[in-house]
């Protein structure tokens, strides 16, 4: 008892605070780039949607590690794309908060993607066509229609993404790696200290995993799934 109040008072929050931005802000960027691609694969022709459709959900199939090796050569410095950011916008992505960002963007995007597809394909084409014959124009029909009949498939993904971008480890070790303070997640913090052997620590870390996983999945059935519930009971 005396060893974990003393690592309770001693504790290093960064990595809590690091995982919670990281995984804010890479969920506003899928939240974003995921309703604009579900939107346009809808709107492409079976052949195009299938292979799009494929390399959009390609992230979510192959291993963390790949999807990280991958983003390495990319913006590595010593790559052009790396090279060209770096020398000419001073942006560098290797070892840094934004690559942390980048990483859980790129694995936690296929869940916002799939989910507001779904969603979308959920939508009555009525409501559409009825919006359409009002003479209301393509972008106003998406956010006062479509996106607000799709509401519950999008708050579903949404929270999805949040968790999955919360718990990166795989793509974000490799590609922004684990600078405490810095780029060290929650993951990345119980990984160290259970191989330093501090598993009180670690311990510690995974309780607050748990909760935050806990209440994450409460939000998730309480979007997605509470309607269907109370209409099913007999």
């Amino acid at each position: 008892m005396r060893q974990l109040g003393q690592i309770i008072a001693g504790f290093d929050w960064s990595p809590f605070w690091i995982s919670l931005k990281t995984g804010t802000v890479a969920t506003v960027v899928c939240f974003f780039l995921g309703l604009w691609t579900a939107r346009m694969v809808l709107k492409a022709g079976p052949k195009l949607r299938a292979v799009a459709d494929s390399i959009l959900t390609l992230p979510m199939i192959l291993a963390p590690t790949v999807a990280g090796f991958f983003l390495l050569l990319l913006f590595s410095l010593r790559r052009p794309v790396g090279a060209f950011l770096y020398r000419e916008l001073n942006v560098k992505v290797v070892q840094t908060w934004l690559g942390c960002i980048i990483a859980a963007s790129v694995i936690s995007f296929p869940l916002m993607y799939r989910n507001a597809r779904a969603a979308f394909e959920q939508v009555d084409p009525n409501l559409i066509h009825a919006a359409r014959t009002l003479g209301m124009k393509e972008r106003r029909i998406f956010w006062r229609v479509a996106l607000p009949s799709a509401g519950p498939g999008v708050a579903s993904g949404t929270i999805l993404t949040f968790a999955r971008a919360l718990g990166e480890f795989g793509a974000t070790s490799m590609l922004a790696g684990n600078i405490a303070g810095k780029t060290g997640t929650i993951s990345q913090k119980i990984a160290n200290v259970i191989k330093d052997g501090d598993y009180v620590t670690a311990g510690i870390w995974v309780g607050i995993m748990l909760v935050i996983a806990f209440v994450i999945l409460v939000l998730f059935n309480l979007v997605s799934g509470g309607k269907g519930h109370r209409h099913s009971r007999w």
